[in-house]
C-alpha cells in the first residue's frame, strides 16, 4: 500500500480506515500558512491539533510533503514514534525524524519557487513503535508503516512567497 494522497487506491483504503481529524489554530483547512512557519520566516513547525486518536495507536508519524513542486513531491518533514498527543506544539522538538529533501532530520518550511504550492500535513497513528535510523527517507517510512496504520488524517495549507 503506498501513502501518498495522489494514489487513488491509498485514498480509498484511508476513506475505510479510522479518521483522525488534523487542524492547526493557525490556519484553516486549505489555507494559506502563516509566513513565520516557512523559509520566508522563522521556518518552524506549526502547532497541529490531532482529534479522534483510536485507543489502539501506541504512535504517531508524520509526513509533510508538496505535490506541488516542479519535478516531484517534496518532503519537508519526516518523524515517527511520537507519542500519541492531542497536540503537537510550534517548533516540536521531536526526537525520531528522517530526512527530508533540503537533506535534513528537521521540519523545512514551505518556499515555493513561484506560485502556490499545497503542503499536506499527513498524520498516521501506528499500532506499534518503528526501528528506523536517523537517515530513513519517505520511501522507507511508507514502507515500515504499511500494515502498521490504525488511523490517519491530513491537513493540506498552501504558502506563496512574496
Amino acid at each position: 500500500m503506498k501513502f501518498t494522497s495522489s494514489d487513488p487506491s491509498t485514498r480509498q483504503t484511508f476513506r475505510e480506515m479510522h479518521a483522525l481529524e488534523i487542524s492547526s489554530p493557525e490556519f484553516d483547512a486549505n489555507g494559506f500558512i502563516p509566513s513565520r512557519f516557512t523559509c520566508d520566516g522563522a521556518n518552524i513547525n506549526p502547532p497541529l491539533d490531532i482529534a479522534d486518536v483510536p485507543s489502539s495507536a501506541k504512535c504517531l508519524a508524520l509526513i509533510v510533503d508538496d505535490p506541488d513542486a516542479p519535478i516531484r513531491a517534496w518532503v519537508h518533514w519526516l518523524a515517527w514514534n511520537i507519542p500519541v498527543v492531542k497536540h503537537l506544539h510550534e517548533d516540536s522538538p521531536l526526537r525520531e525524524q528522517g530526512i527530508n529533501d533540503f537533506r535534513q532530520n528537521r521540519y523545512g518550511g514551505p518556499c515555493p519557487p513561484y506560485g502556490v504550492h499545497r503542503y499536506y500535513f499527513k498524520v498516521y497513528a501506528l499500532d506499534s513503535q518503528l526501528a528506523l535510523p536517523a537517515n530513513t527517507g519517505k520511501n522507507e517510512l511508507e514502507k515500515a508503516m504499511q500494515g502498521h496504520v490504525v488511523a490517519y488524517g491530513e491537513l493540506v495549507g498552501k504558502y506563496k512567497r512574496r
